[in-house]
């Protein structure tokens, strides 16, 4: 893959999240905690959390299918995220690995880590894997 932006399309832009390295193997997105990302307790809202999981399972997903067939996609059908610890500041990081990589689907999970890296929530994605069969009549 070429250079990658650091930057990611649509709403992670929005809440900051920045791609710092990706593979069919492995991806990591950072982003800073700041107020318009917590809830009403000064928390990191929990949707936050299910973006970093979803967009960073997504991003290996893309790779991992995208290098097998020619316009492969994929699309997220589940997304499972567990909270542990509350944060109210700082930098986190979300690491994406694949679980399960088969023909139709594959699963991801996600870790997301605080600055003294302690797992502060977790993640799973079950991806569909499309192909041009999937499009159907007029798509």
């Amino acid at each position: 893959m070429s250079a990658l932006p650091r930057s990611m399309p649509g709403l992670d832009t929005h809440l900051g999240i920045e791609l710092v390295s990706a593979t069919a193997d492995r991806v990591e997105l950072t982003w800073t905690v700041r107020p318009e990302l917590t809830q009403p307790y000064g928390i990191v809202h929990g949707g936050t959390y299910c973006t970093a999981v979803e967009s960073s399972a997504s991003v290996g997903a893309a790779m991992w299918f995208g290098a097998r067939t020619e316009g492969g996609r994929v699309v997220g059908v589940s997304n499972s995220t567990d909270f542990y610890r509350a944060v109210t500041a700082g930098v986190l990081t979300a690491v994406a690995t694949p679980v399960h990589r088969g023909r139709s689907q594959q699963v991801w999970r996600v870790d997301i880590t605080d600055e003294d890296e302690r797992l502060v929530a977790q993640g799973q994605v079950r991806l569909q894997n499309l192909t041009d069969s999937h499009r159907g009549p007029g798509h």
